[in-house]
């Protein structure tokens, strides 16, 4: 293997790839980075086997090969010199590397030991802007529970379908849900249910976010995501993940159709006094909040028997019955700031016996995005 390529395009690949793998003592094989070179590629890969990932960049090759190195140490060292062309050059189980006035070697292993990456390349294929994927994601990742009792909700479900995407995830305490619809159908004739894992799903939005298309391979136990380049028919990066096997909790089931006390809200008002009250929350951190639909207004008291309590108000719109009801201000946080708008929608249920119910948080005028957050019962 020989050839040249700029610092900055090795440097942009490499960031790319360098977050997947996990030091691993069984297996040192996947501390490193297969390093391929053929026709006018670069290509870069590494896997902790529960998530593979390859990327491309242009460059000069004068030989073809391949091997592996440590990914860290190819990186730190790539990160440290000035952007001006490298030199790559492999030979036996040593990558040899030349820039500027330094030159290096970096020891490491053949490329038949590497694992592997599958290509799920032979189930449905459709496209959609990358951008919105991440987007919607990041309003829910962070939700899942890394559960080994209950694995289907460690993971984001998504449900595929001609004009939208719901995209779920939950702790059991609370639950978020993102839709994102097409103008224009996706190629489906039925629909497609799937669960991503929690990392993995981390790794696609810090991956696609800038992109503007992204081509999905769906395919029975892997998930394929593929952005392309822009001045070439080619691959510029594909992500490969395996699947949570499992069935995924019938969710709808828990989000409430009716209630009792309804009140819109000044997100960031209502986020500033949350985030006050919290001061003083309880070791349970404890949030109690009246509804005044007389008033309209609500009020946030938060009481510690160590530091002191804490009491304020703010104007609300309200309708439906007063009433009075604690939180985990954790909980309301998550749902708060991963509202864009700037008024909000708070909604109180209540079961046939007169028990608190799920609350709704959703943004006013928008129906992609709700939170269901369950109250703190009283003892």
């Amino acid at each position: 293997m020989k050839l040249t390529i700029l610092q900055t395009k090795l440097k942009e690949v490499l960031n790319l790839v360098e977050k997947i793998p996990t030091k691993n003592s069984t297996l040192p094989i996947l501390n490193n980075i297969l390093i391929k070179a053929k026709k006018n590629f670069l290509e870069l890969s590494t896997t902790n086997l529960e998530i593979g990932i390859r990327a491309w960049s242009l460059a000069k090759v004068e030989k073809e090969g391949e091997l592996t190195v440590p990914v860290q140490i190819l990186s730190n060292y790539v990160n440290s010199l000035n952007p001006l062309p490298l030199k790559l050059e492999g030979k036996k189980e040593t990558l040899f590397l030349e820039c500027d006035n330094t030159k290096t070697q970096i020891k490491g292993t053949p490329a038949e030991d590497f694992p592997i990456i599958p290509e799920a390349k032979k189930g449905k294929t459709i496209s959609f802007p990358g951008h919105s994927l991440c987007q919607g994601l990041s309003q829910i990742v962070n939700i899942c529970s890394l559960s080994t009792i209950r694995p289907e909700i460690s993971g984001v479900y998504f449900s595929i379908e001609k004009d939208l995407i719901k995209m779920v995830a939950t702790d059991s305490f609370r639950l978020g849900e993102k839709k994102i619809f097409f103008k224009k159908p996706l190629a489906l004739s039925e629909k497609y249910s799937l669960i991503l894992p929690q990392k993995a799903a981390s790794h696609l939005i810090s991956i696609f976010d800038q992109e503007d298309l992204l081509k999905v391979y769906l395919s029975p136990n892997l998930l394929m995501f593929e952005s392309s380049m822009k001045e070439l028919d080619h691959p510029k990066v594909q992500f490969v993940s395996k699947l949570i096997e499992g069935e995924y909790p019938k969710y709808e089931e828990i989000i409430p159709k009716f209630f009792k006390t309804e009140a819109q809200i000044s997100r960031s008002d209502f986020l500033k006094q949350l985030k006050t009250a919290s001061i003083f929350a309880s070791k349970i951190n404890e949030v109690k909040i009246k509804f005044d639909s007389k008033k309209n207004q609500i009020q946030l008291l938060c009481q510690n028997p160590e530091f002191g309590e804490h009491s304020s108000v703010l104007g609300a719109k309200i309708k439906g019955k007063e009433s009075e009801i604690s939180f985990n201000y954790k909980f309301l946080l998550d749902g708060l700031v991963n509202i864009g708008a700037a008024e909000i929608s708070f909604s109180l249920s209540e079961d046939k016996e007169g028990e608190e119910g799920p609350a709704i948080l959703k943004p006013v005028g928008d129906a992609s995005f709700l939170y269901v957050v369950m109250p703190i019962q009283a003892s």
